[in-house]
């Protein structure tokens, strides 16, 4: 995704250069004051990278649950898109075919919604396909309830609602994000440690090229893989394993 892999460089050359003007001021406190130019600093640093390590943590978290959410809501619809498409063989023959040939369609689109992405209108046009083929779904087999020899609607419909409510619940998954003010903060209180780990590092005679490298790299790398939790199918990190069961489901539909 090329705003996470944007934000990661901004930030990681944000804190190199943090880091650098943070150790251009603590060597100028250093040569003014060499006795007093440590005092007091290492509550403020623990405090402030303590808040950042939480603020790290919260995010990557929330993160890793919606990822694992939006997978485990694959295999639910999956589940009920199969339930509703048995509980056809409960209504009169006639109508059975065309309706499981509009399942089968369904699932095509269902599929097709979300393999589209990153391309956003392409995806919001087979999900307005995918609601269409919902409510013509809907409109048959209530049709077909009405038919001689039809079960009762309660063998048929809840499965059926079920299948379409599963299908608003992902589209809202996908969209559920935490507020930009969250991703905002984060990337400010990355470049306030940068200052002040540049600061600690001023009563070296040089600059230790490693640790200012391993510390920037480390961050960004961070925050970069909790953007990609946060938008699967955008970037390095996929949820299409999780599309098999609705592959596997689609070849079973006979």
């Amino acid at each position: 995704m090329e705003l996470a892999l944007l934000y990661a460089g901004l930030l990681s050359g944000g804190m190199l250069a943090c880091l650098e003007i943070g150790r251009r001021i603590g060597a100028a406190r250093l040569a003014r004051d060499p006795e007093g130019a440590r005092a007091g600093t290492g509550t403020v640093d623990g405090a402030v990278f303590g808040l950042l390590g939480l603020l790290v943590a919260f995010t990557f978290s929330g993160a890793a649950s919606r990822f694992e959410y939006r997978r485990a809501l694959v295999g639910q619809e999956a589940n009920a898109i199969g339930t509703a498409y048995l509980r056809l063989d409960l209504l009169p023959s006639e109508s059975q075919g065309p309706l499981k040939q509009k399942f089968r369609g369904y699932v095509d689109s269902r599929l097709a919604t979300y393999r589209k992405l990153p391309d956003i209108a392409a995806a919001r046009a087979e999900l307005d396909r995918s609601v269409a083929l919902q409510r013509e779904i809907w409109r048959d087999v209530v049709a077909a309830l009405r038919l001689s020899g039809a079960p009762s609607p309660v063998a048929v419909l809840p499965p059926l609602n079920d299948m379409i409510d599963i299908a608003t619940t992902r589209l809202v998954a996908t969209q559920s994000h935490p507020p930009p003010v969250i991703f905002a903060m984060l990337a400010a209180m990355a470049l306030v440690a940068g200052l002040l780990a540049g600061h600690g590092m001023a009563a070296g005679k040089g600059r230790s090229v490693l640790h200012v490298l391993v510390f920037s790299a480390v961050m960004a790398g961070t925050v970069y893989v909790i953007l990609d939790l946060e938008y699967p199918r955008l970037g390095l990190i996929q949820v299409d394993a999780a599309d098999q069961t609705l592959v596997d489901l689609r070849s079973g539909m006979r």
